[in-house]
């Protein structure tokens, strides 16, 4: 399934968020974003549908290359945390090093969501989604939130969310992504362009 192409019934459907700066044995950002599509399609999860890839800058600004970002789902019948051991497993196997928040990084692999599942609860999830911009870089969850607490803020998510899954629903905002696209300010969606050698999609 290609970009453009919209999933309607997420109940198993794992939304994942791949990006690169970093080039990793000799393969630039984006062939490692295309290989590590196909590498969790190959062991667990079926693809359902791929976005476009996009040029992004980096979060925070100056804090390295610009990224090659895209959006990717899955059918999958892993519970959350499986999931997420999976995709942490396809990370180190492309060189990911966690040496600090926000650093540049040879592949990042992000659950943003699985289906309409809130975990571990409303509570926690709102908690994360409402700190504070200075202190996101500082602290760090310890378990898994879902969906992920900053998405609806992240034009880099959200773009090429829309590509595959605009009709997604936010089981806490209430809000759709192709609404949450339309909510970011402007300057933040004039960040992200689609590469054109992906314009008419995979």
């Amino acid at each position: 399934m290609k970009a453009g192409a919209d999933l309607t019934d997420f109940r198993s459907v794992a939304i994942v968020a791949v990006g690169s700066n970093l080039t990793h044995d000799g393969k630039t950002p984006e062939k490692t974003v295309t290989a590590a599509v196909s590498a969790l399609a190959a062991t667990g999860f079926d693809v359902r549908a791929v976005s476009r890839f996009y040029d992004t800058p980096a979060f925070p600004t100056g804090s390295g290359p610009d990224f090659v970002n895209a959006c990717a789902a899955y059918e999958t019948t892993w519970p959350a945390d499986r999931g997420l051991a999976h995709l942490h497993k396809a990370e180190a196997q492309f060189g990911r090093e966690r040496a600090k928040r926000w650093a540049a990084r040879t592949l990042d692999l992000d659950l943003i969501a699985l289906g309409d599942a809130v975990v571990p609860d409303r509570a926690k999830v709102e908690t994360w989604m409402s700190l504070p911009l200075e202190l996101q870089g500082q602290a760090t969850p310890s378990e898994l939130l879902l969906p992920h607490p900053r998405m609806h803020e992240r034009a880099f998510v959200l773009i090429p969310m829309a590509d595959i899954a605009p009709t997604w629903r936010h089981p806490l905002l209430g809000r759709s992504v192709a609404e949450m696209v339309a909510a970011l300010p402007g300057y933040m969606t004039e960040d992200v362009s689609v590469r054109p050698e992906t314009a008419t999609g995979r």
